[in-house]
């Protein structure tokens, strides 16, 4: 059976001859899907709430995903964006945020984006086990580290998915994401937990549909119940995009990316000279070799 053709065309930019975009996405609407994405750009545009800059049809479809393409919650969920970025100062911080501590910051949390996986998705890493708490607030703060969160999701759409998308000949639109809880503790958790939150919360809600997958690694038995306590705060697509791996995690993550993008200490065969969690290593920076 032939497939139904898409009331939408192919986004620009595709040089992968095999590229087939995933349901809700350009190249991929069926007619309802269509016409709710115009709906909501007809809205914006009559109301003067249409950002054109950023509000191009791939993220206008994002939010639509987000409400199972419902205008009306949709358009409700982007505005309440829109003024959480002025309440942030999300433009402000985009021009003129230094997070300078973040070599000291490494030590003790380390969380960065280093290389793409398989799918061409940029690949995030956070160590949340070696998380020594006293020691990261006495060099920086929770403020500071949710605006560091907030850049560096700037700098995800801006620069890492573009440079990323170019690279493999079609729209990359999410990420591939690792959370290590080698020798992770309740109580590091516990005094930790009001930044995971407000952090989950501003990426389900701030920058909705960019989680490709998400690999929890090292999880100990205990983690259960952190487990149940985070899942509440996540809505049933993200859940399903989360595996929840012990220590037998590298055959599952070898699958998803090359050994030459994963780093030693994951499985992977990456030694980036300083240290992969500082190497900024990926399409996006050219001056590091992929």
């Amino acid at each position: 059976m032939s497939e139904a053709a898409s009331a939408s065309a192919m986004p620009d930019g595709v040089t992968d001859p095999n590229y087939k975009p995933l349901p809700g996405r350009l190249g991929n609407l069926t007619v309802p899907q269509q016409y709710a994405l115009e709906k909501l750009k007809k809205e914006l545009q009559q109301e003067n709430k249409f950002v054109p800059e950023r509000h191009d049809d791939a993220t206008l479809l994002r939010f639509l995903r987000a409400r199972k393409f419902d205008v009306p919650k949709a358009k409700e969920m982007l505005l309440a964006c829109e003024q959480w970025r002025i309440t942030f100062g999300v433009d402000d911080l985009v021009k003129n945020f230094d997070f300078k501590e973040k070599e000291a910051v490494d030590k003790y949390y380390p969380q960065y984006y280093h290389k793409t996986d398989k799918e061409g998705r940029p690949i995030y890493i956070e160590r949340l086990g070696l998380l020594d708490i006293k020691a990261l607030y006495q060099i920086t703060s929770q403020e500071r580290q949710l605006q560091r969160l907030v850049y560096e999701y700037e700098r995800f759409l801006t620069e890492r998915l573009p440079a990323c998308s170019k690279a493999i000949g079609h729209p990359v639109e999410t990420s591939c994401t690792i959370l290590d809880l080698k020798d992770v503790s309740l109580g590091n958790f516990y005094r930790v937990k009001d930044y995971v939150m407000e952090a989950s919360k501003i990426g389900q809600d701030r920058y909705p549909e960019t989680m490709g997958k998400f690999y929890i690694i090292n999880a100990p038995w205990t983690f259960s119940a952190v487990w149940r306590l985070i899942k509440p705060w996540l809505d049933e697509a993200t859940v399903a995009k989360i595996d929840i791996l012990g220590a037998d995690y590298k055959p599952t993550l070898l699958a998803q990316i090359p050994a030459e993008s994963l780093p030693k200490e994951f499985g992977g065969s990456c030694e980036c000279s300083g240290g992969c969690s500082l190497s900024d290593a990926g399409p996006w920076n050219p001056q590091k070799k992929e």
